[in-house]
């Protein structure tokens, strides 16, 4: 693929204190815009991320997934359409320099999405709680049974190209996102691959593992959406 054209959504609840951070440091020779879909925030997320640069739109029903899929209807208008999207988290625990090594099984192995795996890469001691270490095990555990696929993670910074997700047709509005689009591209039969991330500790306060009650809700939404595409 010569060229593409790439553009990253960013989903954000009340990361006033980071998303700046991670858009200045998403490579901007590689990157065509940066949406921050500003999930129903109280605070400056949306002046941070307009002051650095990226294209911010509201989604006021908060939902992991209900920003993702705000993003996706504001590229759709986009003439041209790109080839391939970028989806990262606004707390800065993902390393945004590494954008090019997601990107690069689409464009020198003609992949279909790529999964930036915390589990394959250097990980800092603290980054994902012991809930989330065995979420992520036991749900890719189960796509690997179920589904036939093999990830070891579930992790937020991933590539897809464009023309593969508008063909998985994304439907979940919260914690079950990343799984139903790592399972509807196994059912479909898409080229998969993943590439080791760094992951460090997050800025500020995780609002789903960081709470009993997010952690819960997180666990079953993922569990019931690996059962239900089954």
């Amino acid at each position: 693929m010569n060229q593409p054209t790439i553009v990253v959504i960013i989903p954000a609840f009340n990361e006033e204190n980071s998303v700046g951070q991670v858009i200045r440091e998403i490579p901007a020779e590689l990157v065509q815009e940066i949406i921050v879909v500003n999930n129903n925030s109280n605070d400056q997320t949306a002046v941070e991320a307009s002051r650095a640069g990226a294209t911010v739109l509201d989604e006021p029903i908060q939902g992991y997934g209900r920003a993702c899929l705000q993003g996706i209807a504001y590229v759709k208008q986009r003439q041209p359409a790109p080839d391939i999207i970028v989806f990262l988290d606004a707390d800065y625990s993902d390393f945004p320099a590494e954008l090019p090594r997601v990107i690069a099984p689409i464009l020198e192995q003609n992949a279909d999405l790529v999964i930036g795996s915390r589990a394959l890469g250097n990980r800092q001691r603290g980054s994902m709680t012991p809930q989330q270490l065995f979420g992520n095990w036991l749900a890719t555990r189960l796509l690997r049974w179920l589904y036939g696929v093999r990830f070891t993670d579930l992790g937020p910074f991933r590539a897809i190209r464009f023309d593969t997700l508008l063909a998985l047709d994304m439907q979940d509005k919260t914690y079950g996102w990343t799984v139903e689009m790592q399972l509807k591209a196994a059912k479909l039969r898409c080229k998969t691959t993943e590439v080791p991330v760094s992951y460090r500790k997050r800025i500020g306060h995780s609002k789903i593992s960081g709470t009993i009650k997010g952690t819960v809700l997180a666990g079953y939404k993922i569990l019931t959406t690996i059962f239900k595409y089954w």
